[in-house]
């Protein structure tokens, strides 16, 4: 199949994108409709607060274009625990939310861990023991998004890529960042967008996040980007999702579209 680079947000209700992104006089209930009209992809992020029921899913799925794809971020009761190997139940509940009523726009499961877990192998391997391979019969794709220094190690990275699971790649300078590879596809949040720049990015930093995305896609790795381990040799091709999330967030959708423009 063919790789694809997907460019993004982080959910699609925020007030100042009723100035800054929306057309004026837009119905609110329309807004995801034309989001994603307008972007490839979208991180679902309330659901890392509380779960979301099947009609929400199969609405937002009906809304939005077929070729489209959402990223969903797992419930923080998954996560936010001190014994992560003990999350069955509750990525049991997660699972069964209605996530399968998304269907072929089911991308990547984000499961965003707290800034004070460190990484512990033993832990982590149960963990991912428990993160499902299928949704019926959908492939999963999973992704962790790491915030604790300890994980940037050869251990970590050699675990990961035994459970096919990515890592999230931040470009921040408050949670570790490093672009190893660990999945077959890349999935990268993007938090350094400046409110005085109308893009977020500037130009120059976008024209280098798409030719970086190209070299994703293309199997490669960036060679300007941090690394906590050695580079992996060359894999046949990756999906890439790119979502611009926080920074100065009202910044987001012009980021996203500047950076889809870059890409041609």
């Amino acid at each position: 199949m063919v790789k694809r680079i997907r460019v993004g947000i982080g959910g699609w209700d925020f007030a100042p994108w009723r100035a800054s992104f929306y057309p004026a006089g837009l119905a609110q209930k329309r807004a995801l409709e034309y989001a994603s009209s307008q972007v490839t992809s979208i991180e679902i992020n309330g659901t890392y607060y509380r779960n979301a029921k099947p009609a929400h899913f199969a609405s937002w799925a009906a809304q939005t274009p077929d070729d489209f794809m959402f990223a969903v971020k797992a419930s923080r009761y998954c996560t936010n625990r001190k014994a992560l190997g003990e999350a069955g139940e509750s990525i049991g509940r997660f699972m069964d939310s209605g996530l399968s009523e998304l269907g072929a726009k089911l991308g990547p499961i984000l499961w965003q861990l707290a800034p004070t877990k460190r990484f512990d192998p033993e832990e982590m391997a149960a963990f991912f023991q428990l993160l499902p391979a299928k949704l019926g019969t959908r492939k999963l794709r999973h992704v962790l998004d790491t915030r604790h220094a300890s994980f940037m190690c050869a251990d970590y990275l050699k675990l990961a890529r035994q459970h096919k699971v990515a890592t999230v790649f931040t470009d921040s300078d408050k949670y570790p960042s490093y672009a190893d590879a660990t999945a077959d596809f890349v999935y990268a949040r993007l938090m350094c967008a400046r409110s005085e720049i109308a893009t977020g990015y500037g130009k120059p930093e976008l024209k280098q996040w798409a030719a970086r995305a190209a070299q994703w896609q293309a199997g490669g790795q960036p060679d300007d980007l941090p690394y906590a381990g050695a580079a992996k040799t060359r894999a046949a091709g990756r999906d890439v999702f790119i979502y611009f999330i926080n920074g100065a967030k009202e910044r987001a959708p012009a980021a996203a579209l500047g950076l889809l423009a870059a890409l041609g």
